[in-house]
């Protein structure tokens, strides 16, 4: 299987510091509740107002974080420590709170977003750094709307775009063993509430404009929340002829025809969430059949589109983020 090394790592770093504070093009998300609210990016978001948009900002600062902390001794990692020391302060966390508190914002980045924020702490908790203390007021409000909002979601949300709520529990799930008990049970037992008794599943994707296969998402997440026999016994009813590569779907990557079209170019980012999720699954499974069909899976995955990380800036300002994801893991 492909892995990471220093080099590559670098390259990522220096593609997305490139980005991160490039003003436009910005997608906003925003309600209008007067014309005062007309401002530029940066005035709503002191941080995360670069990348195209507010999520893929903040999960280009986890990217950069994270490899800075794997490969310490890059030259790029003291220009992102530096670059940290600027805008990762209290200061600019409280313009991001106040945005939340808007009319209209509470539905702002749901769930995606709000989980890509809480990865961002959860890394930089893992830093020697005042980084992790200035971003808690926010992923405590993020971890609040969560504690909202997973009680009164009556359906899972199976798209394979932003509003996945499997792929932003995977997410939470993780900094919630670390930071929030409570919402870590709540998790567990709304991904048990909507997944636990799903079986024989038709896979019947990718979609045009997928980021995410709604399938091995699901699968992930019941990795996380289920003990390793549990997992096994679901997951062999959950895809009882993955050992035959079927679906065939889910082991053949996607094909992009227009990396300069925004949705399109989502299926470059479904190829290396793919590689991820069934790298990850693998591990959970092995030892298990499975196996060699799982690393010739991330390997076509990695192998379609991981070449494409870097060309156009409608995969370039986030497609990196998913490339270390699929190599390395969240």
């Amino acid at each position: 299987m492909t892995t990471l090394t220093q080099d590559t790592a670098a390259g990522f770093v220096r593609l997305t510091l490139g980005h991160l504070g490039r003003p436009y093009p910005f997608k906003m998300d925003l309600v209008l509740n007067g014309p005062e609210d007309a401002r530029p990016p940066a005035e709503h978001h002191p941080i995360f107002h670069g990348s195209f948009d507010w999520h893929s900002c903040v999960h280009g600062w986890w990217q950069v974080m994270r490899l800075a902390r794997l490969y310490p001794a890059m030259p790029e990692a003291a220009e992102v420590r530096a670059r940290a020391g600027v805008m990762l302060v209290p200061e600019k966390v409280t313009g991001e709170l106040a945005y939340l508190q808007r009319p209209g914002a509470a539905g702002f980045e749901r769930p995606y977003g709000w989980a890509w924020l809480l990865a961002l702490h959860g890394e930089l908790a893992r830093h020697d750094g005042p980084w992790a203390a200035a971003v808690e007021p926010l992923a405590r409000a993020f971890a609040t709307r969560f504690h909202a909002f997973l009680p009164k979601l009556t359906y899972p949300i199976r798209v394979g775009t932003h509003f996945n709520i499997s792929f932003a529990l995977t997410l939470a799930h993780r900094w919630a063993k670390a930071h929030d008990p409570a919402l870590r049970a709540l998790i567990e037992a709304r991904a048990g509430d909507w997944f636990l008794a799903d079986s024989d599943c038709q896979a019947w994707e990718p979609a045009g404009d997928e980021f995410l296969s709604p399938a091995l998402a699901e699968a992930l997440l019941m990795s996380r929340v289920l003990d390793p026999d549990a997992f096994a016994a679901w997951f062999a009813a959950f895809l009882p002829r993955a050992e035959q590569g079927q679906p065939a779907t889910l082991f053949t990557p996607a094909r992009v025809s227009d990396r300069s079209d925004g949705k399109i170019a989502h299926l470059d980012g479904l190829n290396l969430s793919r590689a991820w999720c069934w790298r990850a699954i693998g591990a959970a499974l092995a030892p298990h059949p499975l196996e060699p069909l799982i690393a010739r899976a991330i390997d076509d995955h990695l192998a379609a589109s991981l070449p494409h990380v870097a060309g156009d800036y409608m995969g370039e300002h986030w497609l990196a983020t998913f490339a270390l994801l699929a190599l390395v893991g969240d």
